[in-house]
């Protein structure tokens, strides 16, 4: 059974990438956009400018673990109005712990002027 949080569809990608907002910041770069249902759905990519198939796996998890934790803590703005986010590793993310790619994160977050209810 699929995740219904998890974007796949390559259309919701360009939509987001061309209609959407972004934000950047040292170890992430975040792109936004509302998306009309009654969740909040995220996207993960790391380019080959990155590094090597390790590198970006690792890259992945390590945002994927950031924003699992910055959910915890009820910091991701999750109100009436709903988000697509995608979340792309820069090349500087290689050899980063998790706690800085978190503060990196939450920096871009913060910036989006999206408002926690």
């Amino acid at each position: 059974m699929l995740k219904r949080n998890v974007l796949r569809k390559k259309t919701d990608f360009d939509s987001i990438y061309n209609r959407g907002k972004s934000v950047g910041d040292r170890y992430v770069v975040l792109f936004y956009k509302p998306n009309g249902l009654a969740y909040n759905r995220t996207g993960f990519l790391a380019s080959k400018k990155v590094g090597n198939s390790v590198k970006r796996n690792r890259a992945r998890r390590l945002m994927k673990e950031s924003y699992r934790h910055l959910l915890a803590e009820g910091f991701i703005p999750d109100g009436p109005q709903h988000y697509d986010f995608i979340m792309i590793a820069r090349n500087t993310i290689s050899g980063r712990k998790c706690a800085e790619v978190e503060k990196s994160l939450q920096s871009a977050f913060r910036r989006t002027g999206i408002k926690k209810k």
